[in-house]
């Protein structure tokens, strides 16, 4: 396929979708996303996005990350405007690929994926969406279980327990709380939380038993916080619900005090586990009656104990249980109080099984438990107050409260007693207030009990006060204390403080909206006493008229808030002026009288002061003007209708019409407004989370950076330490050098010292102590070996002489350089050293021999220098075959060599002497050499 981004715009988006260019993929998912916020439910790519489902399956699931995201967001696009028909054809294919790629992946991929499976449950339902989301709390992947449990908490967390069914999740924390892995542990505990947040200790049940006791505590700590926290609030409504809460908006029945309280009824939350009805008739004994009709006690309660392990189960099917409970109710009057506790156990199962359906044994059985609190054992007390509970939990407060009321009277302290504390349970528990009458009972119950002598009662029956003060407020229960003393009202009052309760009591809103709403839609009158919607242009304000002057007034036309128009209205005015208020007018062909008083009288003036007004100089005035001392009587027959009426009448229907039309679209107007403000919304909360995901990568970068520059630091010191080191050692080494050197020149000045000059040796040689640079051309030689072992050369005088053996030392120190040959000119036959200047008479060869042959002043001549030390010269010879030696050490032993007879005293003098001789030899054999190579003197 092409690679030019170009040519995939051109393609459809469901080929870009199914591209195999990531590139190109990524480009389809961008589009789509824009497209689907800009189109509606019923246009075409909507529904080709329905049917193909399978196009998002494999782009939620995208292998590229960064088309993965532009994936979600595209699918969350669609889900927005699809509704409920997209999520259900689509979220069977996309929920795997959004928890296994999209909850793992980077965070604005998790965000997305989070907002994808909000929008799912949103749109449609949210039980197929937890079903689906389940099975993967058992993923291989600990990383998939953990995203998974973050998402559920997530979900209750902004849905609450309410409108998502929390119990299939709560049964499976304990296998969460087992697994191995920490992060999953971790997930487990705060979506424990959350769900504490909403349900309290009523999910304990369902779970708690099965969890280890460490963990136990450890939740019980994290529990802690949360128990002062309000009830909390759904945070996201289901479309469903923003449905009805726009209607009740749009019906104005709803205030916020209202919408506070169902939002707190909505946090109570019953739980019960769900059980398998079982049927437990087949289970008793056929023969109970004649058992129980026994003399023998331990027959009455060996049947009873077979009942109670027959009925003794979590759910049982309905069925025929009057005979059961009649003979309970029987046991409840028997002498021994094993059979009378075993009885209620039997009944408090029987409720707690049968639920809904134990209401039609409640008469039976109820009465002749609170009859036997008469009894003082606590065991047999503790048996039936459970008994009546599991009645009350079956039944309700209406059903239980006539037996309550009627023991309340009892002249057995010990009934008033219990039964009171079964009142108390009862009002804290009931999820319900109760009604105004049912109020006024149970206070006056409470009151007669502050008059009893003994002191249990008078608490009981203040408790009550209590109980009933928090859940009807001040409003209902001020006027029930009234007469009371101020020392029991403050009994009463740390009572209502201290209470619990799960209900309050609000007043009851009388208002029919939906019919008034089919009312306005269908063009039909709305009954008299209806809220209307508000109209656009406030109505021209209306005199207040007393209620009496309506008393007998006629049945007036369809009242309206907008006036009517002025020419319209002005064959409507009756002639003469306003008449009298029973000649008003009347609906035609009927004869009807005055409506009731109740009726509002500015609703049915209305029309008479809309079509009068503007025909009137008095207008303003309204009906002020009327006479109010007479109220004649209503004619015995109506007027005929006239022409003027009936356009009237049609006319309002037409102004009606056009305002329900009007306030339609405005309907229509602020719904679409409400869309932008919810798509701004969106935008606005994923520029949040890209920008959340660019500062963490901003700051994983400075951490990264701060960390590299502080190994650039470490080096730097390292560095700086290794380079003060190396500084200190080339100090160190550079002392040593100077020690060295002087050491050198001290010992340079002591040779100096003990050896004559250059000058004296040339002087006692007779050759002349020549510069740093000498040049010359020495002649050619025959040389030969003597026997006393001195080198003589065959007539050239040039070859002799000590001067020969000094061109090469330019100075008294200087070595003689092995490389002289590699300076010759082999042009000229001269060797320039490096170091001596040419000579002052280079070609007086004569002279030199002479002054070489003279006798030294210790009476030995410089031929036989080399014989008195009767060593061999020790040549070595360099790479070129040219002999060199050390001229230095040679020429301070010649040195000190010369005067070596004077000074035999001395240890050093002999060793100078041998060094002098060899450095003479040495000379001789170069000199020699040099001569031999230049060819001097075979020309002569």
């Amino acid at each position: 396929m092409s690679e030019d981004p170009e040519e995939w715009a051109r393609l459809p988006l469901t080929e870009q979708f199914q591209h195999k260019n990531w590139k190109a993929r990524k480009a389809g998912y961008e589009a789509a996303a824009k497209e689907f916020k800009t189109v509606q439910p019923s246009d075409p790519i909507v529904r080709e996005f329905i049917i193909e489902s399978s196009l998002w399956k494999t782009a939620v699931a995208d292998s590229n990350v960064a088309a993965q995201q532009d994936a979600l967001s595209a699918y969350n696009a669609f889900l927005d405007v699809a509704g409920a028909e997209g999520a259900r054809k689509t979220r069977s294919v996309t929920i795997q690929g959004v928890v296994e790629k999209g909850l793992t992946g980077r965070p604005v991929a998790k965000a997305s994926a989070i907002e994808s499976l909000m929008l799912l449950i949103e749109v449609d339902k949210p039980d197929p969406v937890i079903e689906e989301l389940l099975p993967f709390l058992s993923h291989k992947q600990p990383k998939i279980i953990a995203a998974t449990l973050s998402a559920l908490t997530g979900i209750y967390h902004a849905y609450g327990c309410k409108a998502v069914e929390p119990k299939p999740v709560i049964k499976l924390l304990p296998k969460v709380f087992g697994h191995a892995d920490k992060n999953v542990r971790a997930e487990a505990q705060n979506l424990t939380v959350e769900f504490y947040r909403w349900l309290r200790e009523a999910m304990k049940p369902l779970f708690w038993g099965e969890l280890k006791d460490v963990q136990q505590k450890d939740l019980e700590k994290l529990f802690e916080p949360v128990k002062a926290e309000p009830q909390p609030k759904q945070e996201r409504l289901l479309r469903s619900q923003q449905a009805a809460k726009e209607q009740a908006e749009e019906a104005g029945e709803v205030g916020e005090a209202d919408a506070g309280e169902e939002d707190e009824e909505a946090g109570e939350i019953d739980l019960e586990p769900e059980y398998e009805a079982v049927d437990v008739l087949a289970k008793v004994p056929k023969d109970l009656n004649d058992r129980l009709a026994s003399t023998k006690w331990k027959d009455r309660k060996d049947v009873l104990d077979e009942v109670f392990a027959a009925v003794n189960v979590p759910a049982m099917q309905d069925g025929s249980f009057d005979d059961i409970i009649r003979g309970c109710a029987k046991s409840m009057k028997d002498a021994n109080i094993a059979v009378v506790a075993v009885a209620a156990n039997c009944v408090e199962c029987i409720a707690k099984g049968l639920r809904k359906s134990f209401t039609k044994y409640r008469g039976t059985i109820l009465g002749a438990m609170l009859e036997r609190f008469k009894e003082k054992k606590a065991t047999v007390t503790d048996a039936i107050s459970a008994a009546c509970d599991a009645v009350f939990l079956a039944t309700g407060l209406g059903e239980v409260s006539a037996d309550v009321l009627e023991q309340l009277k009892s002249k057995n302290p010990q009934v008033k007693e219990q039964t009171a504390k079964f009142l108390i349970r009862s009002l804290k528990s009931a999820r319900e207030a109760p009604s105004l009458e049912q109020t006024k009972e149970f206070a006056e119950g409470g009151k007669k009990l502050l008059t009893e002598s003994v002191a249990t009662l008078r608490d009981a029956g203040a408790e009550i006060l209590g109980v009933l003060w928090k859940i009807m407020g001040d409003r209902n229960m001020l006027n029930q204390l009234e007469g009371l003393e101020e020392l029991k009202k403050t009994k009463i009052k740390e009572f209502s403080d201290a209470a619990e309760v799960r209900a309050k009591w609000k007043p009851k809103v009388a208002a029919p909206a939906p019919k008034a709403a089919l009312a306005s839609a269908t063009g039909r009158k709305p009954a008299p006493g209806t809220k209307r919607p508000a109209p656009k242009k406030a109505a021209p304000p209306r005199p207040n008229t007393p209620p009496e002057i309506m008393d007998d007034a006629p049945l007036q036309p369809r009242p309206t808030s907008r006036p009517a128009p002025a020419k319209g209205s002005a064959g409507l005015r009756p002639p003469g002026g306003l008449k009298a208020p029973g000649s008003g007018l009347q609906r035609p062909g009927t004869g009807l009288k005055a409506p009731a008083a109740s009726s509002s009288p500015k609703r049915q003036l209305a029309p008479l002061e809309d079509i009068s007004a503007p025909a009137r100089a008095t207008a303003g005035r309204g009906l002020a003007g009327r006479p109010l001392q007479a109220k004649p009587a209503a004619p015995s027959s109506p007027p005929p209708p006239t022409r003027q009426e009936s356009a009237g009448s049609s006319a309002l229907r037409d102004m009606e019409r056009a305002e329900l039309y009007d306030l339609r679209e405005e309907v229509d107007l602020l719904r679409q407004q409400r869309m932008d403000l919810r798509g701004d919304k969106m935008r606005l909360t994923t520029q949040i989370a890209e920008l959340q995901n660019q500062n963490a990568q901003l700051i994983e970068d400075h951490t990264r950076d701060v960390l590299l520059i502080k190994a650039k630091e470490t080096q730097l010191v390292r560095a700086r330490s290794d380079a003060e080191s190396q500084e200190e050692r080339g100090n160190s080494l550079g002392r040593e050098v100077e020690r060295l050197k002087r050491e050198m020149s001290r010992l340079g000045r002591a040779a100096h010292a003990s050896s004559p000059s250059v000058a004296e040796i040339s002087a006692e040689y007779g050759r002349p102590a020549y510069g740093a640079n000498r040049t010359y051309t020495a002649p050619p030689r025959h040389q030969y070996a003597s026997d006393s072992g001195v080198y003589a050369n065959s007539g050239d005088p040039a070859t002799d002489g000590f001067g020969a053996e000094k061109e090469n030392i330019p100075d008294y120190n200087d070595v003689l350089s092995p490389a002289a040959p590699n300076n010759a000119d082999p042009n000229s036959g001269v060797i320039r050293t490096k170091a001596m200047p040419p000579p002052a008479h280079p070609s007086s060869y004569s002279q030199q021999q002479q002054q070489r042959h003279r006798p030294l002043s210790n009476g030995s001549s410089s031929a036989g220098l080399g014989a008195h030390t009767g060593s061999t010269p020790r040549d070595s010879h360099d790479s070129d075959g040219y002999k060199s030696r050390n001229i230095s050490g040679g020429s301070s032993g010649a040195q000190s060599g010369i005067g070596a007879e004077g000074r035999q005293s001395q240890s050093e003098g002999v060793e100078s002497w041998r060094r002098a001789a060899e450095v003479t030899q040495n000379l001789k054999a170069r000199i020699e050499m040099m001569k031999a190579r230049q060819n001097i003197g075979r020309g002569q």
